[in-house]
């Protein structure tokens, strides 16, 4: 990039794979402010802007929140080039793990025949399992959840549902996401109508299938979509950038 470049916000959000709306927003909030603007208000960012955009991108990578990213970012004492390093470190621990994973998905691809029997050498079954750390996981939900009524009713129906039941949720929630999917793509507010519609239906469907869920309950989920990278990654699956627009059309029905 020239020195001294600067880039309006269609430009940006093509280069960083993200909506214009997600750029609004972080304006919006002061997350991520253009150096200028054009004499017809458009926004303008330069170089620097686009170092502290991807600083944002690799955060929420992390599973860092918006508002932990902005504390760190406009701290006085922050170190860009210690920053990008020590990230750079957890993203290589990150990869490794992820490609310990992939030889553990093959060696099941492997083990499983055409017709659908399962065939393992001696020293595949410990193969499976390269790359997991379920000790992560371990009783969080139950640590996390388990003195909660929604927890508990929650385990109740769940304990209940057929395997029919688990497909049948599968494909309504599939449903509603692949629609929110669609709305994002084309630009659509997530204060609109049509968007209020789908979180709408997103909130019933978790009333109906695991425990009461209130607006103020769906508030809540929304934080812990922003605060744990693993639901954002299932969420940016049906689109890239799709959990904020998502995250802020939740707060919005919330809040009306």
């Amino acid at each position: 990039m020239n020195k001294g470049r600067t880039y309006q916000v269609k430009e940006v959000a093509r280069i960083a794979r993200v909506s214009v709306r997600t750029l609004h927003h972080y304006d919006d909030i002061g997350l991520l402010k253009p150096s200028g603007r054009t004499e017809k208000g458009y926004r303008l960012y330069r170089d620097q802007d686009l170092l502290r955009l991807q600083q944002i991108l690799i955060g929420r990578e992390l599973g860092l929140s918006l508002e932990v990213i902005q504390r760190s970012l406009d701290d006085p004492d922050f170190d860009h080039r210690a920053a990008l390093e020590k990230q750079r470190q957890e993203l290589l621990a990150r990869a490794e793990r992820t490609e310990a994973m992939l030889r553990a998905v093959d060696a099941a691809l492997r083990a499983l025949t055409k017709g659908g029997e399962v065939e393992m050498n001696q020293e595949e079954p410990k193969m499976l399992f390269e790359g997991f750390d379920p000790s992560k996981y371990e009783d969080e939900v139950q640590e996390r959840w388990g003195n909660t009524d929604a927890y508990r009713e929650s385990a109740r129906r769940t304990s209940q549902y057929t395997k029919d039941d688990w497909q049948r949720y599968k494909a309504e929630a599939n449903e509603i996401m692949s629609e929110a999917a669609r709305l994002f793509r084309s630009g659509v507010s997530p204060e609109s109508d049509e968007v209020m519609a789908i979180v709408e239906r997103h909130r019933l469907s978790i009333d109906r299938w695991f425990y009461p869920c209130s607006k103020a309950m769906h508030a809540g989920l929304a934080a812990m979509y922003e605060a744990d990278a693993r639901f954002q990654e299932n969420i940016d699956r049906y689109a890239p950038g799709l959990t904020a627009w998502f995250i802020a059309a939740i707060r919005h029905r919330a809040e009306s």
